[in-house]
C-alpha cells in the first residue's frame, strides 16, 4: 500500500482526495489545524505548514509509524480577493507563507525520506492562476506563480533520486474556497476600483458553477497509478483550457485584452 500525505483536507480538493483515496489501496495521511468530521481510514494529522516545527513534528509522525512516504500532495492553501492598492501587508505575508513557503516547508521535510527510499511522487496544487494574472486575485496569483518556478526547479534536481514532481492547475471548482477567501473592504475599494465589485461576482460565479471536485481527485488518483506521469496537468473547463493554449501561441498584449474583457 503506497503511503500518501495529503496537506489541508479539513474541506475543499483536500477532502475529496483523500476521501477516495482512503477507499482504495493507500494509507492516506491528512493534514488538519482543527477538528472534522472525520473521513473512514483517513490518518490524521495536526499541522500547520506555516509553522516549521508542526511541519516537522507531523512528517516524522508518519515516518515513523510507516517508514516511507510514497506520495506528498501540497493542497493547503488559501485565497484573496482585493485590489493589489488595497491588499494589506499582513494578509500578503499570511498567503505567501500558506501557499507558497508552506508547500516549501513540507516538501523539504518530505525530500530526505523520498531520497533514501530511492523514489516518490511529490503533486502540487497550483492553479490556473498560477500561469495567468488574474485582476483582483493578484496575490494569490503571485504565490502560485512562486509555486510553479519552485516545483519546476525542484523537477530537475530530485529527478536523479527517482523522485517525481508533478504540477496541477485546477481551473474554476465548485467547492469551499470560495466561501473562505479573504476579501478587501469592498467599499473602500469599489471608490477606487469601481469594477471591483463586478469582477469578483464573475469569479464567485465561475467557481459556483465549476466543475465538481470528484473529477480533480479521479484524474490524482490515476495519476498516482500511472508509472509515466506528466509534469503538469490542467483540470478545468474547454473554455479555460484554451485559455492556457491562448496564453502560450498569442502575443502577450492581445492576451491582455482577453482577460481584461472577460474580467473588467
Amino acid at each position: 500500500m503506497k503511503v500518501v500525505l495529503i496537506t489541508g483536507i479539513s474541506s475543499g480538493f483536500g477532502f475529496t482526495i483523500a476521501q477516495l483515496l482512503a477507499k482504495g489501496n493507500y494509507r492516506v495521511y491528512g493534514t488538519v489545524r482543527k477538528e472534522i468530521d472525520l473521513i473512514p481510514n483517513v490518518n490524521y494529522l495536526f499541522m500547520d505548514v506555516v509553522s516549521d516545527e508542526s511541519v516537522k513534528q507531523a512528517i516524522e509522525e508518519v515516518h515513523q509509524k510507516e517508514g516511507r512516504i510514497d506520495v506528498l500532495i501540497n493542497n493547503a492553501g488559501v485565497g484573496i480577493a482585493a485590489p493589489l492598492e488595497f491588499t494589506k501587508i499582513t494578509d500578503i505575508q499570511h498567503l505567501m507563507d500558506v501557499n507558497f513557503l508552506g508547500a516549501v516547508r513540507v516538501t523539504q521535510a518530505v525530500l530526505p525520506i523520498m531520497r533514501k527510499q530511492s523514489g516518490g511522487l511529490i503533486i502540487s496544487i497550483s492553479s490556473i492562476g498560477g500561469l495567468i494574472g488574474l485582476p483582483y486575485q493578484g496575490i494569490y496569483s503571485a504565490g502560485k506563480f512562486a509555486l510553479e518556478g519552485f516545483c519546476q526547479a525542484l523537477y530537475h534536481e530530485v529527478k536523479q533520486f527517482n523522485i517525481k514532481v508533478l504540477i496541477i492547475n485546477p481551473g474554476d471548482f465548485a467547492t469551499q474556497f470560495t466561501a473562505n477567501r479573504l476579501c478587501a473592504e469592498k467599499d473602500d475599494s469599489i471608490a477606487v476600483y469601481p469594477n471591483f465589485g463586478k469582477t469578483l461576482s464573475q469569479i464567485e460565479q465561475d467557481e459556483k458553477n465549476g466543475l465538481h471536485p470528484d473529477e480533480l481527485a479521479k484524474r490524482i488518483e490515476r495519476l498516482i497509478r500511472k508509472k509515466n506521469a506528466p509534469v503538469r496537468l490542467v483540470i478545468a473547463s474547454p473554455l479555460q483550457k484554451f485559455s492556457v493554449f491562448l496564453k502560450r501561441i498569442l502575443p502577450e498584449k492581445l492576451f491582455y485584452r482577453i482577460i481584461s474583457k472577460y474580467y473588467l
